[in-house]
């Protein structure tokens, strides 16, 4: 083959590459709010309280590279089958290739590890076992075939990086069915329970998030502690899934809701998951937000409103 015609060739190749990285990180999906996972279950006896005062709002998001800080995810099962129970096995590696000794506890877990498909319907959040050569592993099964994306949330010890939040691509083979995202929300049903959100992400601008807990019509006022807190959060943003992981405003008390403090980076449709415990069970509910418009900049002035005559 002659010069030009290889060049002619790489160019052919590379274009069909990133067209299929664009469908798969544009390709949404349907579905309810997600229940906690049979594999899960393990994870959800804590008797720690929830730390007064804490109050930590979402930083940048994180997630989109599979590198970053000196830090790499390296996911060794790139692919499972759907409705099958099969083993998740990674390594976080230093900028040496060498897996990562120690971590900083957080929440009472070394790492946590969400799984969420890239139509944002499915949704884990595990905590996986690490092993005596440095390497995690934790069991899951999946319902539905189709691309997921893996997240790494974790802190090292030996780094001044802070918390990191790495990603890498998971494929689930099986009958494939595309779907939407769900519908904007605010309340969502799982096992009996009705959780409303109260509050607005929006874009650069720190909001409250208010989750209220519901059960028979009558608001649960005690929620137990899950890892140290009355709730979680993680926020993913619809197309890239850009991640979002917040921790509820301090409370030494439990009530019918629980607080969040978190700022959207960029408007664009978010798929919200809150895990709470309630009666032993953790519990996921989900919602589908639109981040608001961005709030005026103090200083300025709006605009003058033309109106029709």
């Amino acid at each position: 083959m002659n010069p030009a015609a290889k060049i002619t060739a790489f160019v052919t190749a590379l274009t069909a590459s990133f067209g299929a990285a664009y469908g798969i990180g544009s390709a949404m999906g349907t579905g309810a709010g997600t229940t906690s996972s049979p594999e899960r279950a393990e994870h959800t006896r804590t008797t720690a309280p929830p730390h007064a005062g804490e109050s930590r709002a979402a930083g940048p998001a994180g997630g989109l590279q599979v590198t970053e800080g000196g830090y790499t995810l390296d996911l060794s099962t790139p692919r499972l089958e759907a409705g099958q129970r099969g083993e998740l096995r990674f390594a976080v590696r230093d900028g040496a290739g060498e897996p990562v000794k120690e971590f900083r506890r957080e929440h009472g877990k070394e790492l946590h590890l969400i799984l969420a498909s890239r139509d944002l319907v499915t949704y884990r959040h595990l905590h996986p076992a690490r092993a005596a050569d440095r390497t995690w592993s934790t069991p899951v099964e999946l319902p539905a075939a189709g691309d997921y994306r893996v997240f790494a949330d974790f802190t090292p010890a030996d780094s001044n990086t802070g918390d990191l939040t790495l990603g890498a691509d998971l494929a689930v083979s099986g009958p494939y069915k595309a779907a939407e995202l769900p519908k904007p929300s605010r309340t969502a049903v799982v096992d009996g329970y009705t959780v409303s959100l109260n509050g607005d992400l929006r874009p650069d601008v720190p909001e409250r998030l208010t989750f209220t807990v519901r059960k028979d019509g009558r608001p649960v006022t005690d929620l137990q502690p899950y890892l140290g807190a009355y709730g979680h959060l993680v926020a993913l943003r619809a197309g890239d899934l850009a991640y979002l992981h917040v921790h509820p405003d301090g409370s030494t008390e439990p009530g019918p809701g629980v607080s969040f403090t978190a700022t959207a980076p960029g408007s664009a449709d978010y798929r919200l998951f809150l895990d709470f415990k309630h009666d032993g069970t953790v519990r996921t509910a989900a919602f589908t937000v639109p981040s608001a418009a961005a709030a005026q900049a103090p200083g300025t002035t709006a605009p003058p409103q033309e109106h029709g005559h």
